[in-house]
C-alpha cells in the first residue's frame, strides 16, 4: 500500500462524498430518487478525478465504499413506523461488514497511482477519439447503475413497511455472511499464491480448486443474499427487488469472467485444460 497515493484517493473520495451529501441535503423528494441523483453526482466527481490523474482506477474503491453509506442513509433517513428494526440493522451490519472487508482488501493490495486495472486500457483505446465517453459510460457509470440496482433490496428491507423478520431473513443473513467469508478466504489464498507463483502458473489451490473465480462467486452470493432480504421484507415488490442480483450474475458470467479467462489463456499455456477441469463460477468438484 502506497500511503502517499492512498491519501490522494482519500481526499478525492471525501470531496466526492461531500458533493453527494450536499445534494442529498438540498433534495427533498423520494429517498430512492434522491440517493440515485447523489450517486450519479458522486460518480461524475470521481470520473473527473480519474481524468485528472489519467487513471480510471480511481473508481475501483467506489464499488465497496458507496453501498454501506447508502444502506446507512436509508436506515437513518426513513421513519421507523412499520419497519422491522431487527431486519433493518441486520442488513446494515452485513452491508458494512462486506464493505469494510472489500475496501480493506483493495487498500492493502492497491499498488498505487501508477497502477490502472488492466481491463480499462483496452476499453478506452478501443473507443479511439471517444475514449472519454467510453471511460465514463463503461468504466464509471455502468457499474454505478448495476450496484444501485442491486442495492434496491436494501431499501425494501430497511426503509419500507414490511413483514416481520422470518426464516428467509435468516437464510439471507447466513448467505451474506458466507459470501463475505468466501470472498475473504479466496482473496487471501490468491494473494499468497501471487507472492510465490512462477510465470504461467495457474491458481488451483484452496477454494480455487473448485472454482476458477471463487471471489466472483462470493461477491455475487452477497448480492443474492441482499435480494433475499428484500423479498423477506416485501415479497410483493419482487419486480424491482430481483433485477439487481440478476444483472450482477449476467455481468459476471457474460463480461468479467470471459475477459479474465481470455487473458489467462493468452498468458498461461495450460489454462485451456484448467477451464475444462474446473468450474468457472459455482464451486464444484473438479472434473478429472
Amino acid at each position: 500500500m502506497n500511503t502517499k497515493d492512498l491519501l490522494h484517493i482519500t481526499v478525492a473520495y471525501l470531496i466526492t462524498l461531500a458533493a453527494a451529501g450536499i445534494l442529498l441535503y438540498v433534495l427533498d423528494g423520494s429517498l430512492v430518487w434522491d440517493v440515485l441523483w447523489a450517486d450519479l453526482l458522486a460518480t461524475v466527481v470521481i470520473f473527473l478525478f480519474s481524468r485528472g490523474y489519467k487513471n480510471s482506477s480511481f473508481y475501483d474503491a467506489y464499488w465497496s465504499v458507496i453501498p454501506p453509506l447508502i444502506a446507512l442513509y436509508w436506515a437513518m433517513a426513513s421513519p421507523a413506523n412499520d419497519v422491522d428494526l431487527t431486519r433493518r440493522w441486520l442488513v446494515v451490519v452485513v452491508v458494512w461488514l462486506w464493505g469494510v472487508r472489500l475496501t480493506t482488501n483493495w487498500a492493502k493490495f492497491w499498488p498505487g497511482l501508477h497502477h490502472e486495472d488492466w481491463r480499462y486500457g483496452p476499453i478506452k483505446q478501443g473507443a479511439g477519439r471517444l475514449d472519454i465517453l467510453a471511460d465514463f459510460s463503461a468504466i464509471h457509470l455502468f457499474p454505478t447503475a448495476i450496484v444501485f440496482l442491486a442495492c434496491l433490496p436494501i431499501y425494501a428491507a430497511v426503509a419500507m413497511p414490511a413483514r416481520e423478520v422470518n426464516a428467509l431473513d435468516w437464510l439471507a443473513a447466513l448467505l451474506t455472511l458466507l459470501a463475505v467469508l468466501i470472498s475473504l478466504v479466496s482473496d487471501i489464498q490468491l494473494h499468497r499464491f501471487l507472492k510465490t507463483c512462477q510465470e504461467g502458473e495457474i491458481m488451483a489451490q484452496g477454494l480455487w480448486r473448485y472454482s476458477r473465480h471463487p471471489n466472483y462467486f462470493g461477491e455475487w452470493l452477497f448480492w443474492f443474499g441482499l435480494m433475499l432480504f428484500g423479498l423477506a421484507a416485501r415479497p410483493e415488490s419482487w419486480l424491482w427487488i430481483t433485477p439487481g442480483a440478476i444483472a450482477m450474475l449476467i455481468m459476471f458470467l457474460a463480461a468479467s469472467i470471459p475477459m479474465i479467462d481470455k487473458r489467462s489463456l493468452e498468458r498461461r499455456p495450460n489454462y485451456g485444460d484448467h477451464m475444462k477441469a474446473v468450474s468457472g463460477f459455482l464451486p464444484l468438484p473438479p472434473r478429472n
